[in-house]
């Protein structure tokens, strides 16, 4: 009796091993920066321009610790850049793909464009110059160096607080004045 509940056991097991599907983990498709702003989704990937190479039409995306190798074809739309070979590594990037993240086929390119700030909100350097002079009590400011925290230990603008672009939600408690007449000032490593 033993025996055959040893064999039925045996042959269920095998059956639910041969109709096993493997399973891998999906790639992120999102850097976390850009996670501020935008959700993951299956068929964009958003991250940093890493390289191109034009021999075998691939272009590559930084994702945190992960480079997608993504194919392209003629028929590529690109918007905010004139072509690929002027992007700069780093700058910010969606690709809308076809194919599965197995055998990804860019469909469209998409170049982060920097930021418009009305000149009225805008802080000339000579006006800086005249706030820090004062201190932040005396001419009710806070100055923000969002750039990473290594940059700023390497160096920042007297008065600056550390608060980088990343850690935003994390420490806006702790860093923006509860004051909301106080001037924030935000600076960071270049046009973003």
């Amino acid at each position: 009796m033993m025996r055959k509940s040893s064999i039925a056991l045996f042959a269920v097991l095998a059956a639910c091993i041969s109709i096993a599907v493997p399973s891998y983990a999906a790639k992120p498709t999102t850097a976390a920066a850009c996670k501020q702003c935008h959700q993951p989704a299956d068929n964009v990937v958003r991250g940093n321009f890493f390289g191109l190479s034009e021999n075998f039409k691939t272009v590559q995306v930084s994702v945190g610790s992960l480079i997608w190798v993504i194919k392209y074809g003629d028929d590529l739309k690109l918007s905010g850049a004139e072509k690929l070979g002027s992007l700069t590594k780093e700058k910010e990037i969606a690709v809308t793909f076809t194919g599965g993240e197995k055998t990804p086929y860019a469909v469209s390119l998409a170049v982060k464009q920097p930021a418009k700030v009305p000149a009225e909100k805008l802080v000339s350097a000579e006006e800086l110059s005249k706030l820090l002079a004062l201190g932040p009590e005396k001419g009710k400011f806070v100055l923000i160096d969002s750039r990473p925290a290594a940059r700023y230990a390497e160096g920042h603008i007297l008065h600056a607080v550390s608060m980088p672009q990343p850690s935003f939600d994390a420490l806006k408690d702790k860093v923006l004045p509860k004051e909301k007449d106080t001037l924030l000032i935000f600076y960071c490593g270049g046009v973003t």
